[in-house]
């Protein structure tokens, strides 16, 4: 029996790609989005062309019992889940305070925070039964830092990196690995950066900045996750930022020093 990656958020950018990934080094892979049936067994198929083992779900992860209910179904029936990816986003543009309402913001903390908790609670028991497990949650420079018009998105963010540190103090001596992974930049993926700004936005973006490798590739980032997933635990990466060698760090950049997609 494969091991078994399950992708919560597997658009066509990191987590799909990340999904591929694993599969291409012998696991399989259980992709799960909200929507797009269409897009979704497109890159099961394109998995299992390349060699691969892969199956998809269609899952609203703010639903009731969404997750839980998934992962008892994959440890069921596909296999024992071995590493995690917690990729959803929760960007919903830039807002002003005056025009979050209360939904808007608490759905951001569904998507960013409350999902992550849920998966880790149902799914950390199991691993710790058989003693080893991964999760690698997908992050961003808001988690590191507020902006004007990002109060739902940073707030989230916010709290899934403290998470992750809570989830690591306790759960890294019983055998689970958990990584904190900030994508500080723009991503090459047409699922999430495209449809924030538009086709011919996006098209312009990866004309400029996507020739000289300005942008993050989704096939690099996957490289990342999948040495993260192999790593030995005395040298277990917690956490770690990823960008495009021509953007300026988080840490020494102001937003106005920023252009407007590396802000998103």
């Amino acid at each position: 029996m494969k091991p078994v990656c399950l992708v919560i958020g597997a658009g066509a950018g990191i987590g799909g790609t990340v999904g591929a990934k694993f599969a291409a080094e012998g696991y399989h892979a259980v992709l799960c989005r909200r929507s797009d049936e269409e897009g979704l067994q497109k890159l099961v198929g394109a998995i299992e062309g390349a060699g691969g083992e892969a199956t998809g779900f269609l899952m609203n992860a703010t639903e009731d019992n969404a997750i839980e209910e998934r992962v008892a179904q994959v440890e069921a029936e596909i296999g024992p889940i071995d590493t995690a990816i917690y990729n959803l986003g929760a960007q919903i543009g830039n807002r002003s305070l005056a025009e979050t309402p209360p939904g808007t913001f608490e759905l951001g903390w569904q998507l960013g925070c409350f999902g992550l908790y849920r998966l880790a609670r149902c799914l950390f028991p199991k691993m710790v039964e058989r003693g080893k497990g991964t999760l690698l949650v997908t992050s961003s420079t808001a988690a590191m830092r507020g902006n004007a018009g990002q109060h739902s998105h940073a707030a989230s963010f916010g709290g899934r990196r403290m998470l992750c540190q809570s989830l690591n103090a306790e759960f890294a001596p019983q055998g689970i690995h958990v990584a904190h992974i900030i994508v500080d930049g723009s991503v090459d993926a047409p699922d999430t950066l495209g449809k924030l700004l538009g086709p011919e936005r996006f098209q312009q973006l990866r004309d400029t900045q996507g020739a000289k490798d300005g942008l993050l590739l989704p096939e690099k980032i996957a490289e990342t996750y999948y040495h993260l997933a192999q790593q030995h635990r005395s040298v277990w990466t917690h956490e770690l930022d990823v960008r495009a060698h021509t953007d300026i760090p988080w840490f020494n950049s102001s937003a106005i020093a920023r252009s407007v997609a590396s802000e998103i």
